[in-house]
């Protein structure tokens, strides 16, 4: 039997943090899904689309699935035959905020685990908000996304590749 987590979120943009915590997650699991929340409602800097291609080709291997989904987590999580849920975790308002959830995950579908992964200090503070606030007013991101993030970002943003690393 195949051991899967889902490890969702918007992921706008894919940062190191999220890397990261992908990259662990697939060591203990034989599959992740890194699965994008489709949210209409908010206002996204890239499409779904865009985001896929992007973790498809930063994050792609043979232990690593892309895909969508909408409604409660944890329908999808069964639909997908997934026994855990990945949550990355900063700081101790995330793991406030991130506790709830899990709770009222477990009360929907209690064959669901959620399982919290510390991030690694080099990324504790590194958020898509953040990010996304840094390189609209033309600061570096370097560092804290992958290289076709930044390069995506700067074209979205129409800013000039950054000369401070």
């Amino acid at each position: 039997m195949t051991r899967r987590a889902i490890y969702p979120g918007s992921f706008d943009p894919l940062t190191n943090g999220h890397l990261d915590i992908i990259e662990r997650g697939s060591r203990l699991f034989d599959e992740v899904v890194v699965a994008i929340l489709v949210n209409p409602a908010k206002q996204s800097m890239f499409t779904v689309e865009e985001r896929c291609e992007i973790i498809a080709e930063v994050a792609g291997s043979d232990r690593v699935r892309v895909d969508t989904f909408h409604g409660l987590l944890v329908h999808y999580a069964v639909a997908r035959q997934a026994t855990a849920i990945i949550r990355g975790i900063r700081a101790v308002s995330d793991y406030e905020y991130e506790l709830q959830m899990a709770l009222m995950n477990r009360r929907l579908e209690p064959r669901v685990e959620t399982l919290f992964l510390m991030s690694s200090d080099a990324y504790s503070y590194v958020s898509s908000r953040l990010v996304k606030e840094v390189a609209s007013l033309g600061g570096s991101v370097t560092g804290m996304v992958p290289p076709l993030v930044e390069e995506r970002l700067r074209a979205r943003l129409g800013t000039p590749p950054s000369t401070k690393d």
